[in-house]
């Protein structure tokens, strides 16, 4: 929970700092896109750590240190350039606990319970995230951001104090993960993107040429397909998570104000966390992955066309509903997904699948908040809204085109 409260604290205080002094949305793209990159490379090398030397309580120390160290320097900087590295840094060692997450639940009750304890694990992140958006909705009312960033600096101390009992119980191979379907809902259904990268074998070449195989205008395997969809998903939907916050201060949005978005925003992914799984067992993780469409390109357009006309509290209700339709959308899709891509795999590529995968993720997260930056500076945060609409829609019209072609060739079969 600490490590979840300071994580969350850090995603949405580091967009406000940077605006703060005195940058702009391009600014806050670069930021994340940094975060974002770095945060792939780091589920490289800690993964590969883990693998080889099954170092649990020296990753979990090491990385809460440092992130400790660098919320406290947060503390201090005075300049954007600064906060680009800190950024950076942040995203490479917050990475680190998620493959050690992974491996502790595995070693700590039987394989027939590992979905029951990951599940557990989500909701107390879960908590975690809605304590800090919690206090970060009182801090307005107290101090201005800097001191925030003490807080999570302490957070993170916790968390190195609570790592210490960590112990080596048994040797399980992170590979384990890819396996179990309950390992790869737990990736893909946390409320945050980067945790969603994990690469238990680093992809080459030659792994995305069912990708490479659709610009040449042939299909060597439908997951290519799927990849790409997914790449255009992540991609559209960066573009409004990385817009929104400066959209919001653009329009007088307090601090307190954003914080409490992202509180409701965390409530209603808890509220929806035990209906997702029905949802998809009553209608097929196809119709629900094609549902999960209509709220989030609907809660973009409603900050396009909607949000400009409201004032007041008008406004911030219309952020909030804007934000909670996102995430419904984002929970249905991620869950639905997770189990589509778990049948898509061929036995035994699944390490290099997900990597695969992971990848397309990562590079859509980065181009996302690249995009979103530059766009919504030179052009209108509208502009930049209504890419992310289109690129969503192309993703929806490319998993069409996945479920048309799997279908043709079962009727062949």
């Amino acid at each position: 929970m600490p490590s979840s409260i300071t994580a969350e604290g850090l995603h949405i205080a580091i967009p406000l700092f940077v605006l703060f002094l005195g940058g702009n949305v391009t600014d806050v793209g670069i930021v994340i896109g940094l975060h974002y990159g770095f945060a792939s490379l780091g589920a490289i090398f800690w993964g590969k750590i883990i693998d080889r030397y099954q170092i649990k309580k020296g990753i979990l120390i090491i990385c809460f240190s440092v992130i400790a160290v660098t919320s406290l320097a947060m503390y201090f900087v005075s300049e954007i350039n600064f906060v680009f590295i800190l950024s950076a840094i942040l995203g490479f060692f917050i990475i680190g606990k998620n493959p050690v997450t992974h491996i502790l639940v595995m070693e700590s009750v039987t394989n027939n319970q590992w979905g029951v304890l990951f599940s557990r694990v989500s909701i107390i992140a879960s908590f975690g995230s809605l304590l800090a958006f919690l206090v970060g909705v009182l801090w307005d009312s107290f101090f201005d951001l800097r001191p925030y960033f003490i807080f999570c600096a302490i957070s993170s101390t916790i968390a190195v104090i609570l790592s210490m009992p960590v112990e080596r119980k048994s040797f399980i191979e992170r590979e384990t993960l890819v396996h179990s379907i309950h390992g790869l809902k737990h990736i893909f259904n946390y409320n945050r993107y980067h945790f969603q990268v994990v690469y238990h074998k680093v992809p080459k070449i030659y792994d995305f040429r069912h990708i490479i195989s659709i610009f040449k205008g042939k299909v060597s395997h439908e997951i290519g397909i799927l990849f790409f969809a997914n790449f255009l998903f992540y991609f559209g939907s960066n573009i409004y998570f990385t817009a929104f916050i400066p959209f919001l201060k653009k329009y007088d949005f307090t601090d307190s104000q954003v914080f409490l978005v992202y509180m409701f925003q965390t409530i209603t992914l808890l509220a929806i966390f035990f209906l997702v799984p029905k949802l998809i067992a009553k209608i097929s993780e196809e119709r629900a992955t094609q549902l999960a469409y209509i709220p989030r390109v609907l809660g973009i357009l409603i900050t396009i066309v909607i949000f400009p006309q409201m004032m007041g509290a008008e406004s911030f209700v219309t952020a909030v509903i804007s934000s909670c339709l996102l995430v419904t959308a984002f929970s249905i899709y991620s869950t639905a997904n997770s189990l589509i891509l778990f049948k898509a795999i061929p036995r035994g590529f699944e390490g290099t699948y997900l990597g695969v995968n992971s990848f397309m993720i990562g590079l859509g997260l980065l181009l996302g908040s690249l995009t979103a930056g530059f766009i919504a500076n030179a052009l209108s945060y509208s502009v930049s809204f209504g890419v992310a609409v289109v690129l969503i829609l192309l993703s929806l019209l490319m998993f069409r085109f996945y479920l048309k072609y799997v279908l043709s060739h079962k009727a062949i079969g």
